[in-house]
């Protein structure tokens, strides 16, 4: 009779145990000026790809969900993926969304601390604090982001029926790109630097680069797909147009967690696989008013710039 008891009490602690677990949010975290993938604007609802994916899976495993939205600034002393890391090794998330996946975004972190990006909610305290990390490990990808060639105005006079299918076909176009920019690398390494003289660089976060093109101060440029996506959802009258050319070097995201939280991980990719077989991770995506591509090999990019460099 008392090991029955034993048993029956057993059973219950786990049945309490797993209740109290599936009623805690599923922790995400989301970069807040990444649209059409996130977005979280005061005033504005909460909106974006990623918003409305991490519901789904948030739904399909039981839980609420609970964004924690962050600030990943422009520049040379940031790095996403320890940003990734301290985020959630500090508990901020068990997931970061929208990721990257490359070779150098998911290698062993080379310090063991690191500093947090801004984030919703963040004090004083939390902008000085350093953070012990862990490692990395990706999830299944679920969207392809490539570079684009995107056209002003003017363009279409100049290549007339000519398709853009290579970076060479932009031979002769007044070129603009963002300096420091993978865009700027693939320009201006393309051919042994064929296209230099075309080019006319910008400062990032300073200049308007796609408004720029917009009042036809130049002709083509580079950037990700992603980018000219929230464009297009801004200025619904634009003259920009879409070339249809995708640069072959491109990174699959997803969502990545810490090496410790890998059956949270096992436990999306079963959602992700069923949603990607049913399509509706696509329907996501152009509900979100995003240019939606599958994920492709090499399912991890390795190193991009040699990449470029051996085109």
């Amino acid at each position: 009779m008392r090991a029955l008891l034993a048993g029956a009490a057993a059973a219950l602690l786990l049945a309490t145990s797993a209740a109290a677990h599936a009623s805690e949010p599923l922790k995400v975290c989301l970069d807040e000026d990444l649209p059409p993938l996130s977005a979280h604007h005061r005033g504005k609802p909460d909106s974006g790809f990623d918003v409305a994916l991490a519901q789904v899976i948030a739904e399909r495993l039981g839980r609420p969900l609970k964004i924690q939205w962050f600030e990943s600034k422009l520049d040379e002393d940031s790095s996403p993926a320890l940003e990734a890391n301290a985020l959630l090794s500090d508990g901020r998330c068990s997931l970061v969304g929208g990721y990257a996946l490359t070779t150098d975004s998911l290698k062993a972190p080379g310090v063991t601390t690191a500093k947090l990006p801004d984030f919703d909610g963040a004090t004083r305290e939390d902008r000085r604090r350093r953070i012990p990390i862990g490692v990395l490990v990706p999830s299944a990808p679920y969207i392809y982001s490539p570079m684009t060639v995107v056209l002003g105005p003017k363009a279409q006079d100049k290549i007339k029926d000519r398709k853009i299918t290579d970076i060479g076909d932009l031979a002769g176009l007044r070129l603009t790109i963002e300096s420091g920019t993978l865009g700027d690398a693939i320009l201006m390494t393309f051919d042994k630097g064929k296209l230099i003289e075309d080019i006319t660089h910008l400062v990032p976060g300073r200049s308007d680069l796609l408004g720029e093109l917009e009042r036809g101060e130049y002709d083509a440029t580079l950037l990700d797909l992603r980018r000219f996506d929230a464009y297009r959802a801004d200025h619904p009258e634009t003259r920009i147009t879409a070339s249809g050319y995708y640069y072959p070097i491109g990174a699959n995201r997803g969502y990545v967690a810490l090496a410790s939280d890998k059956a949270l991980l096992e436990a999306v990719n079963k959602v992700l696989s069923e949603l990607q077989a049913k399509g509706s991770i696509a329907e996501l995506g152009k509900a979100a008013g995003l240019t939606w591509l599958p994920p492709r090999e090499p399912i991890i990019l390795g190193d991009v710039w040699l990449k470029i460099l051996n085109r």
